[in-house]
């Protein structure tokens, strides 16, 4: 059987010991640093405005992670049985399910 996450890879980097670079990365580094603004390529990279993208960056729910509280609800029988037969984690389903629905509800 294979193992659990055998396709992930770990890197560790200490920025206080950064490795060191190849002849060719310190050529490209050095070719780089002697550019002018003027010569380098942007056309792959939108125009950014007065900066309200840094400010929509920090509204992303990946940046934001929510107070859990602890709470007790009713749910019918063949709903808990329902969210439990999708495997681990019924709680945490019925937590993404009731956020789409708010979510859905505030963007109307």
């Amino acid at each position: 059987m294979p193992k659990k996450n055998a396709h992930i890879v770990r890197h560790n980097f200490d920025p206080d010991n950064p490795p060191a670079l190849s002849a060719e990365q310190k050529e490209e580094l050095n070719a780089l640093s002697k550019m002018k603004d003027e010569d380098i390529d942007y056309s792959d990279i939108p125009p950014m405005d007065d900066n309200k993208q840094w400010y929509k960056a920090a509204e992303q729910p990946a940046l934001y992670r929510p107070v859990k509280k602890p709470t007790t609800i009713r749910l019918d029988a063949d709903v808990l049985e329902w969210l439990k037969s999708k495997g681990k984690g019924y709680q945490t389903r019925i937590n993404a399910i009731l956020r789409e629905a708010m979510l859905d509800e505030i963007k109307r």
